[in-house]
C-alpha cells in the first residue's frame, strides 16, 4: 500500500466542525467526527482548498524553514516564476534574483527557465505519432494526484515529461558540478520556493518511482518579506534572469499552453473547474483537442495558498513585468531532435482510486446496491449536519462502516439499514 506523505494538515484545537471545509473539498476526502475535522489521507490530494476556505484558520501547509539549507555547503535556490508577481512595481527580476543571493542562497536557477526548455519539449512530444490526445499537463501535482485518485482512464493521456521544478533542479546541481568539481553532490542543496502544498507534497513522495531532486521546499509567503528588506533597487545588479515571456508566463492559467503555439487547447483553473474539465474528457464530450492545462488554484499558481498577493493583481502584475521581456531565452538547438530520456517519467503514482468500494468486483456490486437503496431513503438536503458534504457520501461511509444511520438526524426515523 502506497504511503504518501501529506503537506496539508489540521490544527485540531482551531477547529469548531462548522462543514466549509467539508463542503469545499474537491474529492470529499473531510469529515467531521466528535465536532471536529478529520482528514481521509487517502482521498486527500493536497490541492490547499480547505486552507483557503477554512474561517478559523484549523488547516495549514507543512513546509520545510530556511534554516533547513544550512546543512548544505552549497545552496541553490529555484524561485517560482509565481514569485515575480509578488512584488509591486518591479521592473526586472533581477532584483529578485539578487535579493535571493543576499538573504543566503550561492546560487540561482530560476523554473521559469526549466519551464521554457519543457514547452520547447512539449511541442515535440505533441507531434509524436502514438500519443493519446488530448494530452493533460502535469505541471500541478495537485491535479496529478487527482488523476491518479478518481479519474485512473486519463491515465495515458497524462503528459510524461518531468514538472518545471524537478527539471530545475536536475540542471542547477549539474551547473554547480561542472563549475565547482570540489563539491560532492551531497553537498549542494537544491530549495524551491513554492506557491502551492502540493507541490511541497511532490517533493516529499517523489512521483512514482521517480524521487525529487529537491531537498528543501519553503513558502513563498516565508522568503517574501526577507526578499523585501534585502532587494536593493538602486543598485545596479549583474544580469541574472535567463527566462522570458514564456517561463514566467507559466505562472499564470494558459501560460502553459498558449507556450505551444498551438490553438487547439484548453486551460481551466480552480479545481471545481479543474473536475469538470475532466469529467468531460473522460465521458468523451470536450471535443478535438491538443493539450489541455489545468491548474487547481484559482487563476494558476499565482493562486496558490502559499503566496502573499491577490491572484488577480500578482497577475496583472505579471503581464506588465512580461511586456518587456524577450520571448524566449531557452531555444533548442536545431539539430537537437529528440526528447532527452531523462526528462521523462515511466509510472503514474500507483494509488487505489477513491470510487473503488472493494477489490472483490461481487461485493463492490452489492455495497453499490445498498449505498443507491440508502441514498433513495435519505432528504437529499446535502446540509452537512451528518459531517458528511453530500447525502451521498453520507450513505457511502454508512455501508463501509464508518458512519452510523443515526448522524443524519432526518434518518433517525427511517427503518433500519443493513449495512456490511
Amino acid at each position: 500500500m502506497h504511503t504518501y506523505e501529506h503537506s496539508v494538515l489540521l490544527s485540531p484545537d482551531k477547529c469548531i466542525g462548522c462543514t466549509t471545509c467539508v463542503r469545499h473539498c474537491p474529492t470529499e476526502a473531510i469529515r467531521i467526527r466528535d465536532g471536529r475535522a478529520v482528514i481521509n489521507e487517502g482521498r486527500c490530494i493536497d490541492c490547499g482548498e480547505c486552507i483557503r476556505t477554512c474561517p478559523q484558520k484549523a488547516k495549514k501547509a507543512v513546509c520545510n524553514k530556511l534554516e533547513a539549507m544550512n546543512g548544505f555547503k552549497w545552496k541553490i535556490a529555484l524561485p517560482a516564476p509565481a514569485l515575480y508577481g509578488q512584488f509591486e512595481n518591479l521592473e526586472d527580476v533581477d532584483y529578485v534574483l539578487g535579493g535571493l543571493l543576499s538573504i543566503g542562497f550561492d546560487d540561482v536557477y530560476e523554473v521559469s527557465q526549466a519551464a521554457e526548455l519543457l514547452s520547447a519539449y512539449t511541442r515535440s512530444y505533441l507531434g509524436t505519432d502514438g500519443v493519446k490526445k488530448p494530452v493533460i499537463s502535469t505541471a500541478c501535482p495537485a491535479v496529478a494526484r487527482l488523476i491518479s485518485l478518481r479519474f485512473p482512464s486519463l491515465e495515458d493521456n497524462v503528459l510524461r515529461l518531468l514538472p518545471p521544478i524537478e527539471v530545475a533542479a536536475k540542471l542547477a546541481r549539474g551547473r554547480a558540478l561542472e563549475q565547482h568539481p570540489e563539491l560532492d553532490p551531497a553537498d549542494i542543496g537544491v530549495c524551491f520556493i513554492s506557491p502551492c502544498p502540493a507541490k511541497a507534497s511532490y517533493v516529499k513522495n517523489g512521483f512514482g518511482d521517480y524521487k525529487s531532486q529537491v531537498d528543501v521546499v519553503v513558502p513563498i509567503s516565508d522568503v517574501y518579506f526577507q526578499l523585501i528588506n534585502a532587494m536593493d533597487r538602486d543598485k545596479e545588479l549583474p544580469e541574472l534572469s535567463a527566462s522570458g515571456r514564456i517561463g514566467v508566463g507559466w505562472a499564470t492559467s494558459g501560460g502553459e499552453a498558449s507556450a505551444l503555439f498551438n490553438d487547439s487547447y484548453l486551460a481551466a483553473d480552480g479545481i471545481e473547474n479543474v473536475i469538470r474539465v475532466l469529467d468531460q474528457i473522460e465521458n468523451g464530450n470536450i471535443g478535438q483537442l491538443e493539450f489541455v492545462e489545468l491548474n487547481a488554484c484559482p487563476g494558476g499558481c499565482v493562486g496558490g495558498v502559499l503566496t502573499v498577493q491577490n491572484p488577480f493583481i500578482a497577475r496583472a502584475r505579471l503581464h506588465i513585468l512580461r511586456r518587456y521581456m524577450p520571448v524566449s531565452r531557452n531555444v533548442l538547438p536545431a539539430d537537437e531532435q529528440y526528447i532527452p530520456a531523462e526528462y521523462f517519467f515511466e509510472e503514474m503514482p500507483a494509488y487505489q482510486p477513491i470510487s473503488r468500494l472493494s477489490n472483490n468486483i461481487a461485493k463492490s456490486m452489492r455495497m453499490m446496491a445498498d449505498i443507491q437503496s440508502l441514498r433513495a431513503q435519505l432528504p437529499g438536503l446535502d446540509c452537512g449536519a451528518c459531517g458528511a458534504p453530500t447525502c451521498r457520501a453520507f450513505a457511502e461511509d454508512v455501508v463501509r462502516g464508518t458512519a452510523t444511520i443515526d448522524a443524519c438526524l432526518v434518518a433517525r426515523v427511517l427503518p433500519k439499514v443493513t449495512t456490511e
